[in-house]
């Protein structure tokens, strides 16, 4: 695992220009800062013209609250950017850090997004051959051609490929990976059993390859993770454990919680 931080630490992605996005989609500052407006609009017609100073009080502390809300998600997205306070990024790296790979054979990243952890993983393992998938759904505005162009940029463009891809039924054999990885994909896939999702990501993995899979895993969404780890090892899956990311990566689970992800925690293992 040191041998793995080392190594996380000397890579530093998007310094030659690459977009990995960022965590806080656009459409979200587009409904707040709408909302503000029209709370501000409405709060000095009902003062101004109607005289409805009711009303006006009541929209005046909306648009206070919205103006909070969209100054605290601008700090989140400024916080987690590439180039920005480098929070992703950190993630990535404890992430890749627990994955208690050789570095021989192939990688499935699973919601690869804009490739950045995909990316990293071709990096930190010159030998490995990486796939990323993804849904790509346009809220984010990733797609299979960002990613390709930020591998061709990084320079593990022949080692890298990307594919549409449903972490529903993924589009590969039984145990075609030495490696899994996944990051905060699982709670987007609504209606989804998400024991049923990490399982589905399990099957494609060889046996003798390890995973690491990292989400917001709230209790509500995830149920019982502990027994679900007991329910792997049961299965004959080796060092199966739960991390607190929340904690590793992001220091506390209160800062956390302050970006959105307070429940963050990653199952990592052998098969």
């Amino acid at each position: 695992m040191e041998n793995n931080r080392s190594r996380q630490a000397a890579i530093r992605l998007g310094t030659h220009g690459e977009n990995y996005g960022s965590w806080m989609s656009n459409p979200v500052f587009y409904m707040v800062g709408g909302l503000l407006a029209l709370a501000a609009v409405l709060a000095a017609l009902s003062f101004m013209v109607f005289h409805f100073t009711v009303l006006g009080v009541i929209f005046a502390i909306a648009a206070a609250i919205l103006l909070v809300l969209l100054v605290w998600i601008t700090w989140i997205r400024r916080q987690y950017a590439f180039g920005g306070g480098g929070m992703m990024e950190r993630v990535h790296q404890t992430l890749l850090a627990h994955l208690d790979y050789d570095g021989k054979g192939a990688l499935l990243d699973v919601g690869c997004g804009s490739g950045a952890l995909a990316i990293r993983a071709a990096l930190t393992w010159p030998e490995t051959k990486v796939t990323g998938i993804d849904y790509w759904a346009a809220v984010y505005n990733y797609s299979q051609a960002l990613c390709e162009e930020n591998a061709a940029s990084e320079g593990v463009t022949a080692r890298c490929r990307f594919q549409h891809g449903d972490a529903n039924k993924l589009d590969f054999p039984d145990e075609s990976f030495d490696a899994v990885v996944s990051n905060y994909v699982y709670h987007n896939i609504t209606g989804a059993d998400k024991h049923e999702l990490l399982l589905e990501t399990l099957r494609v993995l060889k046996k003798g390859g390890v995973f690491a899979l990292n989400d917001e895993m709230k209790p509500h969404l995830y149920g019982d993770m502990e027994a679900f780890a007991q329910k792997l090892r049961n299965m004959g899956y080796q060092d199966v454990r739960l991390i607190d990311t929340a904690k590793e990566a992001f220091g506390s689970r209160r800062r956390a919680a302050m970006m959105m992800l307070g429940d963050s925690r990653l199952l990592v293992g052998r098969k």
